[in-house]
C-alpha cells in the first residue's frame, strides 16, 4: 500500500512538473501591457506582436517593428519557441510570424511610424498592396529589410 501511495505521489509531481513546463503563447492584455521594445501600451489589435523564448518567458510588442528591432537588437531569434504577428484583417489574431505576408504602406499606419501590417494570407495581402500601394514582405524579406 505503501508503494502504491509512492508511485501515485511520484507520478503526481512527475505530471505536474511536464504540465508546467509547457510553452505557450500569452493573451495579450490590450490596454495593460507594455512593449517590451518601446515601453509604450500595446492597444491596437492590428499591429500587436509577441514572442515566446524556450523558456516560456513572453514578450508583448505595440508594433511589429518594434519585435523587428528588439530581434535585431538582442540578436535572439534562435531562442525564441514562437514569434507571432497581428493578422491585421484579423484584429486580436495572432499568427506564426515566419509563415505571414508582410505589408508596408503609407496607407496603413501602424503605432510606431513603419507603415507595417502582417497578414495571415498572402491573397488578403496582395487585395490590400493592390488597394493601398507600397510593399509586400515575406518574413525573410522582412529581416534582412530590419537589419539594413
Amino acid at each position: 500500500m505503501k508503494n502504491k501511495a509512492i508511485r501515485t505521489i511520484l507520478y503526481f509531481a512527475m505530471f505536474t512538473v511536464v504540465y508546467s513546463c509547457k510553452v505557450e503563447p500569452k493573451k495579450i492584455d490590450y490596454g495593460n501591457n507594455h512593449c517590451h521594445f518601446c515601453d509604450m501600451t500595446v492597444v491596437d489589435k492590428t499591429h500587436a506582436a509577441q514572442y515566446v523564448t524556450r523558456k516560456g518567458k513572453a514578450y508583448m510588442f505595440d508594433a511589429v517593428e518594434c519585435m523587428m528591432n528588439s530581434l535585431n537588437q538582442d540578436k535572439n531569434e534562435e531562442l525564441m519557441e514562437f514569434l507571432l504577428v497581428a493578422d491585421y484583417a484579423n484584429p486580436g489574431n495572432l499568427v506564426d510570424a515566419k509563415t505571414a505576408t508582410y505589408l508596408i504602406s503609407e496607407k496603413i499606419k501602424s503605432p510606431m511610424g513603419a507603415n507595417l501590417s502582417a497578414f495571415s494570407s498572402k491573397e488578403t495581402a496582395q487585395k490590400q498592396l493592390s488597394d493601398k500601394g507600397g510593399k509586400l514582405f515575406t518574413w525573410t524579406e522582412l529581416k534582412s529589410k530590419f537589419a539594413e
